[in-house]
């Protein structure tokens, strides 16, 4: 059975419809005011084989702060909502590396039902602060809101970070892709068990 999740979400400021499959084929169809967030998202599914349709409208003549942490908002809840109340079979932990020429951006994973988000930057760089309007600390709010609405660890390491933004978030939007589809494959193992010796994930 394919797990799914449609999840709709209007506010204010954003009106927001997402239909997650997360044992798919990498499949996408997204739009959003963001272009650039389009584009990492659309590396994201594409890499976490996860099929991800999401239309968004929002406030962004204001500024794309409310957009983007919306974004990661709801797509944190279709990731739990797909995934089930119990997580049951799942692997639970995920790592990849996903390197641009010298650059590498490492995530690390724990579908632990706890959310939280810690980006470490291993080295300097003096480029471009900014990737087609989206900058470092929209990157930071979008994770930290889609890791509170998963439920999950999320630890990012840069390393040796390129003077190009587009370049070190492209390969931090890239592991996540890969670590998650680590961490939401079902583990024959587990035999349907909940993977947490407390028998809950909460």
């Amino acid at each position: 059975m394919q797990r799914k999740a449609e999840i709709e979400r209007k506010s204010k400021e954003t009106q927001i419809k997402v239909s997650l499959n997360i044992d798919g084929s990498g499949k996408t169809k997204i739009k959003t005011p963001i272009g650039f967030l389009d584009h990492m998202l659309e590396l994201f599914a594409f890499h976490g084989y996860f099929d991800l349709d999401l239309s968004v409208t929002g406030d962004t003549h204001i500024d794309i702060h409310h957009t983007n942490e919306d974004i990661g908002i709801v797509l944190g809840k279709a990731f739990k909502k797909a995934l089930g109340e119990e997580k049951a079979g799942i692997k639970r932990f995920g790592h990849a590396y996903a390197p641009m020429e010298a650059t590498v951006g490492l995530c690390v994973v724990d579908i632990s039902g706890r959310g939280y988000f810690k980006l470490n930057v291993e080295g300097q760089t003096s480029g471009n602060p900014d990737a087609e309007g989206y900058k470092l600390s929209h990157f930071e709010h979008f994770m930290e809101s889609f890791a509170h609405n998963l439920g999950a660890t999320l630890v990012f390491n840069l390393e040796n970070p390129s003077n190009d933004l587009h370049t070190n978030l492209e390969t931090m939007f890239k592991s996540l892709g890969l670590a998650l589809d680590q961490a939401t494959k079902i583990d024959p193992r587990r035999q349907g068990q909940v993977p947490s010796t407390k028998g809950i994930i909460d």
